[in-house]
């Protein structure tokens, strides 16, 4: 099963709105296929791995580890319970079971049909790896990633906006990485004014999907010149003006109240299963006071301000810290997975 979510995780970036999915055959202790979910679209895990079993006569005396329950609907492709009962396999393992009710009841079949059926072998490895499905099918909304950087003494910003990079390269081209595995990057407007973002994954080469940009811009005063608005990569601006539709441009209009939530149910509409949000201060604030948040990853540089923009206070649990060069990248859940 380990290396079934191993194979899983190769698809991050590129299985969502799908979960990441990772699957292992194995005949008399012997790995014969394995495979995962390569693209959103694309056969799944089950018929990748399948596929690549060079003698399928031995299918049915082999164990088949699935990384998540197989599903059991016709979506892009054919339900995967209906090839394995094709196939029928000796015993079929998996990690989690399915929490989107369109796609679960794989495994009363497969036991239905004799086949012998385990569930639950690493399953917090595996609900962690894929968090940002189980949130969007549990909780209705998308996975939220805070990310900033501050100073060794707590600030993210002079109080003139003046300082635009606090981290050093690496933890820079990391964010650029990062941003090659979500869905969508969100700023608020201040961030959008001063640091002038791009928010594309440009540093991080191989990727072939730019991730969605999102600004919130309420009453429609940043300039329409900023890179956000260039029409270079899709870019949805969150407002409380107007709607309006022009090439990779996307104007919303929201209601006041509750405008966070409606922002987040309006992404989950469009098919956004994590976003990760880089500022800025007052945003974290107002996503804090909300309980809207998932996962915290703060840099930390060795430089000091004496005084500027405040960041927040760090929240949750802490779940490990890393060393990048002379930055400190913690990273913090806001609850146990």
């Amino acid at each position: 099963m380990q290396r079934a979510l191993e194979l899983a995780r190769l698809g991050l970036g590129y299985a969502s709105p799908n979960p990441m999915v990772g699957c292992v055959v194995v005949h008399q202790e012997r790995i014969i296929g394995e495979g995962w979910h390569r693209q959103y679209g694309g056969p799944h895990a089950e018929v990748n791995a399948v596929e690549s079993v060079a003698d399928k006569s031995l299918l049915p005396q082999s164990t088949v580890y699935v990384s998540l329950e197989p599903c059991n609907h016709w979506g892009k492709t054919p339900p995967c319970t209906d090839l394995l009962l094709q196939h029928k396999p000796k015993r079929v393992v998996i990690c989690n079971t399915d929490s989107n009710p369109r796609a679960a009841g794989g495994l009363q079949r497969l036991q239905a049909a004799g086949i012998e059926v385990e569930a639950g072998l690493l399953e917090k490895d595996g609900r962690w790896l894929n968090r940002r499905f189980f949130t969007v099918v549990e909780k209705k909304r998308p996975y939220i990633i805070l990310k900033w950087a501050q100073t060794a003494d707590g600030f993210m910003a002079r109080s003139d906006y003046s300082s635009k990079w606090i981290s050093n390269a690496y933890a820079r081209q990391l964010v650029h990485k990062w941003r090659s595995e979500e869905d969508a990057i969100l700023v608020g407007s201040n961030t959008a004014r001063y640091d002038n973002p791009q928010l594309t994954n440009r540093d991080w080469p191989g990727y072939p999907r730019q991730p969605l940009r999102v600004v919130i811009d309420r009453q429609l005063l940043l300039h329409q010149n900023l890179h956000l608005f260039d029409a270079s990569y899709p870019s949805i601006c969150y407002n409380l003006k107007e709607d309006r539709e022009a090439p990779n441009l996307t104007f919303r209009q929201l209601a006041a109240d509750n405008f966070l939530e409606h922002l987040l149910e309006d992404l989950k509409g469009r098919g956004v299963q994590s976003v990760l949000i880089e500022g800025g201060p007052r945003l974290f604030t107002q996503l804090f006071e909300l309980g809207l948040w998932d996962e915290i990853r703060m840099f930390v540089a060795p430089h000091s301000f004496g005084s500027g923009i405040a960041a927040p206070h760090p929240q949750g649990y802490l779940l490990k810290k890393e060393v990048l060069d002379d930055n400190e990248l913690q990273w913090r859940v806001r609850q146990p997975w």
